[in-house]
């Protein structure tokens, strides 16, 4: 059974009232706030990712109020620390309602188990129980990097499919990869365990700081589920176009 596809757009803004007022734009339309139905985006609001600077200067209440608005909500924090440590993070997350949460992979199996049990212990009051991934390797990180700063001498593509492989055995849902590995990851630990994959732009944009991208088509091609889009839509002049079109080429 194919997964659920969807286009996520990260919303790396300083402050709860610059993400509010981006989305505002998003749903706007002549003027008037309409829905995302009638402006063909299909059903319910988009899909947001919250980061680090995002929800350190805001806290929960960003992630309620986004819930309110009818947003489903990737809380993109990477945690990786000692499994007890991590099982209860994850049980206080789990309380927050959020969608997906992830964690590092190479925190090991242990510390993955751990975060899925508080994840859940967390989530117990919400019908729909939360997805967990795991961040294999960040798509900053190169070959190079791999080799020589963090001395691990097997090939991106070996260590990438083998953190999968120890997210799905942690019982977890799916893992952060890049568009490249997304294919390799569902061959290796099926077509359900899903690939949410960050590095996307347009054929036209720059890198930025990421050094393994993809477009969204090329994306969809390599077996993406979910596309995490940053930049190409929040800095676009018109966001609307820009979200519309990954839609499109996405979907």
């Amino acid at each position: 059974m194919a997964n659920e596809r969807d286009v996520i757009i990260a919303c790396d803004f300083k402050s709860a009232d610059e993400t509010i007022k981006f989305l505002d734009r998003i749903t706007r339309v002549r003027n008037e706030v309409v829905s995302c139905d009638d402006i063909g985006f299909g059903a319910g609001r988009p899909y947001v990712k919250i980061g680090m600077e995002l929800f350190y200067a805001e806290g929960p209440d960003m992630i309620r109020q986004l819930k309110a608005r009818g947003h489903k909500v990737f809380l993109d924090l990477k945690l990786h620390d000692i499994p007890n440590t991590v099982k209860k993070s994850m049980q206080v997350i789990g309380g927050y309602g959020v969608d997906m949460v992830n964690v590092h992979a190479s925190g090991g199996v242990e510390m993955m188990k751990a975060a899925k049990e508080g994840l859940l212990l967390g989530a117990a009051r919400f019908a729909d129980k939360p997805k967990l991934i795991a961040v294999t390797q960040l798509t900053s990180t190169d070959e190079e990097t791999l080799h020589n700063q963090l001395l691990i001498d097997r090939p991106m593509d070996e260590v990438v499919k083998k953190y999968a492989l120890n997210a799905r055995e942690a019982g977890l849902d799916g893992v952060v990869c890049s568009a490249f590995e997304a294919a390799e990851i569902h061959e290796a630990c099926g077509a359900d365990f899903i690939t949410v994959t960050p590095g996307i732009r347009f054929a036209e944009n720059n890198r930025d700081d990421q050094k393994r991208v993809m477009t969204p088509a090329q994306a969809k091609l390599a077996g993406s589920d979910y596309i995490v889009v940053g930049r190409p839509i929040t800095a676009a002049d018109r966001p609307i176009d820009a979200y519309t079109r990954c839609k499109e080429e996405f979907l």
